[in-house]
């Protein structure tokens, strides 16, 4: 299956913006491959508004979200893998959704248990009184 967490991503952020709220991306600044600028970094994290408004050519697909925006009035181009982000949701109420660092598509499915080699046993009977 693909992915669940760019769904999720993608949903909120629409979800948000047709609730008239301004959508917030929280980012774990130092996730392998994030360019952020990093002056805006604080705690290894940044949050980034992500409102129409504020931002140009925004791509989200499935693997990354993508755009660019003004930093102190200086363009800047940006790039986040999508497990770099921890969290979306609006800025004025705070609704939305966290992202566990270890979010079921982050991690690899877990092993299967290895099959019992013992035969099983014949049900047995008993009468009770």
């Amino acid at each position: 299956m693909t992915p669940l967490k760019p769904y999720l991503v993608r949903a909120l952020h629409e979800w948000i913006i047709d609730n008239g709220q301004t959508p917030y991306l929280l980012i774990d600044a130092k996730f392998d491959g994030v360019e952020v600028p990093s002056s805006y970094i604080s705690d290894n994290k940044i949050i980034l508004n992500t409102h129409p408004d504020a931002i140009q050519d925004w791509t989200l697909d499935n693997d990354s979200i993508s755009f660019s925006a003004r930093f102190s009035g200086r363009s800047e181009n940006l790039y986040i893998p999508i497990n770099a982000v921890l969290a979306a949701y609006a800025k004025e109420n705070g609704k939305g959704m966290m992202f566990d660092e270890r979010f079921e598509d982050d991690m690899p499915p877990e092993p299967d248990a290895p099959k019992s080699t013992k035969k099983s046993q014949k049900p047995v009977l008993k009468i009770v009184k």
